[in-house]
């Protein structure tokens, strides 16, 4: 009989126990709240780095997993490189963006850049101009000098158009006309008898008669037109010497106050030159300012709107106002929508049209960035239609120009603008998972060059001295900032061993403060209940049980199924051919073990070793290899004098839905090799672990969880004090078993064995010894791998058999 006890887990490590007096301090209110980032040193170097190389491309991409404090991080280390960049320019920010009227081409807004406070001053003192001028000139339009100017002119005209007319009207009397106005001008009509002639009239008088009067009337006529020609040409005269006169009387209005907001703005050209036009355009459309507000056709029921505001020349955008800010911006987009992140172009509905103009612009993230910050979050910016591409287009060409988002898809838009793009310089830090990072980095080129820096985020750390007072800093800094009750030392001490069972290592702590801080305030709430006045152990253990039992039905379920025997698991005895094996499954908050029956049957045949999920389509990839490295350990173990004849069939019973991971590898070897022996294997005794094509058993993930679960189906359906699990020896440092589990192992009712080979194993599993090759090429009779050689010889010398010509065939 082998030694199994060699093999035996001793209790003491079983998990790591925290003391609480290890701890110098009773309370967490004797702490100071923990300020810096714990166990992070090479990402908050990367994170460093990146925030103060100002140069192309040195962009941060900030990997991790959610909760280990990376957007707490990114954001700390903004506020102080702000901080210091708002000492040395003594308070500076960033720049103000305004958007104006293009004079020239109205669908092209432009952009002026000012100092802070500047733009919404500027679209103050535009307001401040266009009430003083509609004041001033309508005031000097109805003055009684300017009316007396105007009326003198338009005399003048009269008299000269009058004297015109007499002179024609004389003219044709004498030459026997008369004028006559009619709705298409002047008529000339024959006087008979000193007075205008009917029609019947004139057609009654002789054809020679009526000749000679066609004859005079056409000579007249000429003389006509060209009279016309002159009033026309006097009352265009007349029109240009009103508009000079309101002009020059419009620029001695304006003058002045256009004059005072140059000055103030003498010291930026573009904001003068759009006075400038500003000031041509007033002259221009002086009439805008001696009329009252300007009416639109109502139309019944509806307010009234009009198409363009007719002093739209006056109206600053201030795109982007920055008036309040005391250094560079940090903007954190949550939503990042095309709208969010690059702005938007607004349309103002108008008689079933959409119109906009240059007051209608919105300014997004990017712009309100600009000369700071961006933080995104990958996986948004990725699921938002466009929003990548468009990400990576501004920060390469350093503008940004506002766009339709629509008509980049090749859709109708009602009436676009093309604002004037805006120079843009953003630093950039996108916040992603390591995957996500991984795909971009190979399938899209642009992203090692636009995020040059890459800060990562770990997910736990070490477990010294140091960082678990870094816990208990932390659990001090939540229940200040969240109105908790403090924390006894001894819940310290285990919310740390619940930070070491997070990672499945009792030499490190999670990482993940996130979920930390989740259990913190779920204690909080059991120790108010009790009203101790202080958060103890046995507060956390139970916030810890209730979370447990909130998200466990399932694993409840199928607990129940195994112990009313719906799903097939013994848990005692002893079966050839037939393991335990052990699986997780993953609900994404909450894991749970569950053990399965895995069996193998080996026979004659060729066809090696067969994967039934596999055939089934229900097994994946690493699972499949798991399975093919089981040939390779046979092949090479029991191989060397003989060949591999045999069929083996592999199944996990009961399973309906697919298998992947090869955890499950070292039980499939032992089934088979169990069933080729045909000794059988202990069913107290579930086992997890995969192996390598030389016999080694090779670690394995939610080993506590493993345990847990076949320990929670013994429960069920019956102890008997000798039932365990086999795991890989390298497992060993990732126990963190629960207290129950720990102190069955620890009375003897519950065993955990760690082996390093399929040797070890088997002879845990049956308790018959592998046997190991001595001086000669056999296996010791009686042992394990002798009954497996055997078997094999006796295979393959019954297939060669079987393949032999008939006795007395003709060859």
């Amino acid at each position: 009989m082998p030694d199994i006890e060699r093999y035996r887990v001793p209790v003491e490590k079983l998990r790591w126990r925290c003391d609480p007096l290890s701890f110098d301090f009773d309370c967490t209110d004797e702490l100071t709240p923990l300020r810096e980032f714990v166990g992070q040193d090479r990402a908050i170097q990367a994170l460093e780095f990146g925030l103060m190389v100002d140069k192309p491309g040195y962009n941060i991409f900030v990997t991790g997993l959610t909760g280990t404090g990376r957007a707490s991080a990114i954001k700390a280390h903004l506020e102080t490189i702000i901080a210091e960049k708002t000492k040395k320019k003594r308070g500076l920010g960033p720049d103000d963006w305004c958007y104006v009227l293009n004079f020239t081409d109205p669908d092209r807004p432009h952009i002026l850049q000012l100092p802070k406070g500047k733009g919404k001053a500027l679209r103050g003192h535009l307001e401040e101009l266009l009430d003083q001028l509609r004041g001033e000139i309508a005031k000097a339009f109805s003055s009684e000098e300017h009316e007396a100017r105007r009326k003198e002119i338009g005399e003048e005209s009269q008299v000269q158009n009058r004297q015109l007319y007499h002179g024609l009207e004389t003219e044709a009397h004498e030459g026997g006309f008369a004028l006559q106005p009619s709705p298409v001008g002047l008529l000339l009509v024959p006087l008979i008898e000193n007075h205008p002639a009917s029609q019947e009239e004139f057609l009654a008088l002789d054809q020679k008669v009526r000749k000679s009067i066609e004859t005079k009337r056409v000579g007249l006529m000429k003389r006509m037109e060209s009279t016309l020609q002159t009033v026309q040409t006097l009352e265009k005269e007349t029109a240009g010497k009103l508009r000079d006169l309101d002009k020059a009387l419009a620029e001695r209005v304006i003058a002045g106050p256009f004059g005072d907001i140059a000055a103030k703005y003498k010291g930026f050209p573009q904001v003068v030159q759009y006075l400038d036009d500003t000031r041509a355009h007033t002259l221009d459309n002086i009439g805008l300012f001696r009329e009252q507000e300007p009416q639109a056709t109502p139309i019944p029921g509806a307010p009234i709107t009009r198409e363009r505001d007719p002093f739209l020349a006056f109206k600053v955008n201030v795109f982007v106002d920055n008036h309040d800010a005391h250094g560079p911006p940090i903007i954190i987009e949550t939503n990042p929508t095309w709208g969010n992140m690059f702005g938007k172009i607004e349309r103002r509905p108008h008689l079933g049209a959409y119109f906009t103009d240059h007051t209608m612009l919105k300014a997004g993230s990017m712009s309100l960035a600009n000369g700071g910050y961006l933080v995104l979050n990958a996986r948004d910016v990725l699921t938002n239609t466009g929003v990548w591409e468009g990400l990576k287009r501004v920060v390469k060409n350093k503008e940004l120009r506002l766009e339709d988002p629509f008509e980049q898809m090749g859709f109708m838009v009602p009436q676009g603008l093309k604002p004037q793009a805006i120079p843009t310089d953003v630093k950039v830090v996108i916040i992603g998972d390591q995957s996500l990072y991984q795909l971009l980095s190979v399938y899209d080129e642009d992203t090692w060059e636009i995020f040059k820096v890459k800060a990562d985020f770990d997910y736990q750390i070490g477990r010294t001295k140091d960082n678990l007072l870094a816990y208990a800093a932390f659990i001090c800094g939540c229940c200040r900032t969240e109105g908790l009750t403090h924390f006894d030392r001894s819940a310290v001490a285990r919310v740390a061993e619940h930070g070491a069972r997070l990672v499945a290592d009792q030499e490190k702590l999670s990482a993940r403060f996130g979920q930390i801080k989740d259990l913190i305030i779920e204690a909080d709430y059991w120790s108010k209940k009790d009203a101790r006045g202080r958060v103890y152990g046995e507060h956390v253990q139970r916030a810890l049980e209730a979370k447990d039992f909130r998200s466990s039905l399932l694993a409840d379920r199928i607990r129940e199924l195994i112990a009313e025997g719906t799903l097939m698991v013994d848990v005692d005895g002893a079966a050839p051919g037939q393991v335990n094996g052990l699986a997780v499954h993953d609900m994404g908050d909450f894991s749970f073990g569950r053990p399965s029956r895995i069996t193998a049957r080996t026979f004659m045949g060729r066809a090696g070793v067969i994967n039934i999920e596999r055939e089934s389509q229900l097994s994946g990839r690493t699972h499949d290899k798991g399975v093919l490295i089981l040939s390779g350990y046979l092949g090479s173990k029991f191989a060397q004098d003989k060949p591999l004849s045999l069929s083996a069939s592999l199944c996990f019973e009961q399973s309906y839905d697919g298998i992947d991971g090869d955890s499950a590898s070292s039980t499939e070897l032992y089934a088979t090799l169990s069933s080729l022996a045909d000794v059988p294997l202990r069913q107290d005794t579930a086992v997890t672990g995969s192996v390598n094509q030389k016999g080694e058993v090779q670690p394995i993930g939610g080993v506590n969880q493993k345990i847990e679960g076949f320990f929670d189906v013994c429960q069920a359906k019956g102890s008997t004090g000798k039932q365990g699990v086999l795991i890989p020896h390298q497992n060993v440092k990732n126990l963190m078993l629960r207290d129950d589990v720990v102190e069955a192992v620890s009375q003897g009712r519950f065993h955990i064995y760690a082996v390093q080979s399929i040797d070890q194993g088997i002879e845990v599993l049956s308790g018959v010894e592998a046997g190991e090759k001595n001086g000669g090429d056999s296996y010791p009779p009686g042992t394990i791998n002798y009954l497996v050689d055997r078997r094999l010889r006796e295979l393959a010398e019954g297939l060669k058999g079987f393949s032999a010509p008939e006795a007395g065939a003709k060859k």
